[in-house]
């Protein structure tokens, strides 16, 4: 196994990982930013408002874009495995 193959097949895990997780990341940002927002409009400091609003974010978003996150991930996998037999020296 080579240097750039490692290097290759990491850059790939790596993208992998920022596209599965940047829908759910960017839903919570969007709906602190929001609440934060409304907070300083009206004068609310209570620190435990923008809970419920990120928790069902972010379970709507799972919700929606579960079925591809998943095919994603299981799609790197196979190639991962199915190319395995290339990685491994005797």
């Amino acid at each position: 196994m080579t240097t750039e193959a490692v290097t290759e097949m990491i850059g790939d895990a790596l993208f992998l990982i920022m596209k599965t997780a940047l829908p759910v990341l960017l839903v919570s940002m969007g709906i602190g930013l929001i609440v934060s927002i409304f907070q300083t409009v009206t004068s609310i400091q209570e620190q435990t408002l923008t809970f419920v609003p990120k928790v069902l974010g972010i379970f709507l978003t799972l919700m929606l874009l579960g079925n591809w996150m998943l095919s994603n991930v299981t799609e790197f996998t196979t190639q991962l495995w199915s190319t395995f037999v290339n990685y491994v020296h005797r």
